[in-house]
């Protein structure tokens, strides 16, 4: 905002203030202060006649001569006096009043001209207050809240800027070195680093860059990480914005932004512009509920613009992050837009060892901590869950003034991560023996089926939202999901409800989350994978779109009712077979169940070798039988 504009409210208060007491001069116009004379001069001049009018206000008279006149010696001619009446009273007063002819006017002790005037222009005053207050809020809100980061420049082109700084234009320091675990992201993006900093190697075969560069995948696998390095690794200037930074209360601010970003950009190319969470701004237009937003929909239609409007000799790569591409609208994804997509996965084991070496390098390890085991006991960790592990294990060890960060903290870390934070329940005996006959039901079912995956700990000490965990982890990654593996998994999520029912005798509340879970990955092998013989391969899904991403109005069936009704009992008869295979299992080994039980109750965490211990005998036993 200009210096005009920053002073606009005050001389608005200013203008608004003089006119208001030309007004209140018109009504109260000033006159010279009343002469003070004796009460028997008073009187006199009242007997004279000289006196027009005359206002009592208690005991204090003052009045207005009909001619200016000295009314002290060698004093000036004046229009008015005051006086006091005495406190004894004064019985012919009033007669003389009277025989003057004089108007007079009686006002109450406790009124006065001043209150009065001061009581009118108060609501005006509270009024102008209040005004001011706005404007400078206003002001405050676009100099800084709306436009901030702008370190000081607060004017309007800062504003319709955004919040961006000279920071983030800067050369990053980030390279592909400090990027692991994603070597094809990498490589799908490193022909750029050639292309910005010798764009005339490929202009002059009438190459063009992509202009346009997509990168999808999961929170936390390093999008925002990847187009910095990249931008590092080029050595060329980042220009760094959140979609949602592109929406604001006032309409067009979004495509000025965009507009200026771009000016910005090509002013300095080669350079790249990254817009993260794309999805904000970039869901599909004109359907469902999930758009009509005037202002999104312009700032869309700016991003489209400026994509379209890039010249094949201008060295400017567009990079866009999200982790929802099903939402976005087609026009983004068209060949010269967002035309090159780079998909950044979950780490696997690998990928895990490389992130954790990455993250570790400032931190002290302790000999008996092992990169490999780590990373193998962290599946499904996104980059930024291992960097959260190291730097959680990193806290515990200060916490205990350790000198190094031992193996048993990354393991409580993990524990932490996984399953959540121990909470202190008081548990009533019968429900603690419940619960451990619970836990060993799964505990078994994973141990004795051989398609499952392998135990890692089990536990009944409660952690987040749980009273107990059975924890697995499989020892290889796997990207598609065999029919025996899906079914153990049916089994083993079943097995708790199983031993409850075959060792209690009843069943309780605690199956809760495991029949949801089983449940919804049994329709899912029924209705999307075609693992029913008898409804065959067929989609039977409901609709995956989501009404209010702008995709559909409703949610119809796309089959009949008869087919609902067949999903329904196949799902129905694929859980109870694979209940009955884990109470079956349950029968078999209820010995050394009721042993794991006992050992679980004492001792409220077991490890993998813990449990081999009381349920391998069994398994020796059943192999020499």
């Amino acid at each position: 905002m200009s210096n005009m504009g920053k002073w606009l409210p005050t001389l608005i208060l200013v203008c608004v203030a003089v006119l208001f007491f030309a007004l209140i001069g018109t009504q109260y116009p000033t006159v010279e202060a009343p002469t003070a004379l004796s009460y028997s001069r008073a009187k006199v001049l009242i007997g004279e006649g000289a006196v027009t009018s005359l206002t009592m206000r208690g005991n204090r008279l003052s009045g207005r001569l009909r001619v200016a006149r000295p009314l002290t010696e060698g004093g000036p001619p004046v229009n008015s006096f005051r006086t006091e009446v005495p406190a004894i009273g004064d019985p012919t007063l009033l007669p003389a009043i009277e025989q003057a002819n004089v108007q007079l006017t009686v006002v109450s002790a406790e009124e006065s001209g001043g209150w009065r005037l001061l009581m009118s222009i108060l609501p005006w005053l509270l009024f102008l207050g209040v005004y001011f207050w706005l404007w400078r809020r206003m002001y405050s809100n676009m100099a800084g809240g709306m436009g901030g980061g702008l370190q000081g420049r607060n004017d309007l082109s800062g504003f319709l800027r955004g919040p961006r700084d000279d920071k983030t234009i800067e050369v990053p320091k980030v390279t592909f070195k400090d990027v692991a675990g994603q070597d094809n992201a990498k490589r799908e993006v490193s022909e750029l680093v050639d292309f910005l900093r010798k764009p005339e190697k490929y202009t002059r075969l009438g190459a063009e860059v992509p202009r346009g560069i997509l990168l999808m995948g999961p929170p936390g696998t390093g999008k925002t990480l990847l187009a910095r390095a990249l931008a590092g690794e080029a050595k060329v200037p980042f220009y760094s914005i959140s979609a949602s930074e592109f929406i604001e209360v006032f309409v067009g601010v979004g495509a000025s932004r965009v507009r200026r970003m771009f000016d910005e950009a090509k002013a300095r190319q080669p350079s790249i512009i990254f817009i993260d969470e794309l999805d904000a701004i970039g869901r599909v237009r004109g359907t469902g509920f999930g758009g009509g937003h005037d202002e999104r929909e312009q700032t869309l239609n700016q991003i489209l613009a400026e994509l379209d409007g890039f010249e094949g000799h201008e060295a400017v790569v567009v990079l866009a992050a999200t982790n929802r591409p099903d939402v976005l609208d087609p026009a983004l994804l068209r060949p010269g837009r967002f035309d090159r997509h780079v998909t950044l996965d979950l780490p696997d084991k690998a990928a895990r060892l490389a992130i954790l070496r990455v993250h570790t390098r400032k931190i002290p390890l302790a000999d008996d901590v092992f990169l490999e085991v780590i990373a193998a006991g962290t599946p499904g960790f996104s980059g930024a869950d291992l960097k959260n592990l190291a730097n959680e294990a990193a806290m515990a060890a200060a916490r205990d003034g350790a000198n190094d960060v031992a193996m048993r903290h990354f393991d409580d870390m993990r524990d932490r991560i996984m399953l959540g934070t121990v909470r202190t329940l008081a548990i009533q005996p019968d429900e603690r023996h419940r619960l451990a006959v619970h836990e060993s039901g799964h505990v078994a079912a994973a141990y004795y089926l051989p398609d499952a995956d392998p135990l890692y700990k089990v536990t009944i000490i409660p952690r987040g939202r749980a009273l107990g965990a059975t924890y697995q982890l499989p020892e290889e990654e796997r990207h598609t999901l065999p029919e025996a593996y899906l079914r153990a998994r049916l089994a083993v999520m079943l097995a708790g409800r199983a031993a409850e029912k075959e060792i209690l005798g009843e069943i309780s509340s605690g199956a809760d989350d495991d029949i949801r879970g089983a449940t919804q990955l049994a329709r899912a092998m029924v209705a999307r994978w075609g693992m029913s013989e008898e409804l065959g391969p067929v989609d039977l899904r409901e609709s995956d779109e989501h009404p209010f991403l702008g995709r559909e109005i409703a949610l119809p069936r796309r089959f009949s009712e008869e087919s609902a009704s067949a999903v329904d009992k196949a799902v129905r008869a694929l859980l109870i077979v694979e209940e009955a295979r884990a109470l079956e299992i349950i029968r078999a080994h209820r010995a050394r169940i009721e042993a794991l039980v006992k050992a679980l109750e004492a001792d409220e965490s077991l490890d993998r070798a813990a449990i081999e211990a009381e349920l391998k005998p069994a398994l020796s036993a059943a192999a020499g039988a």
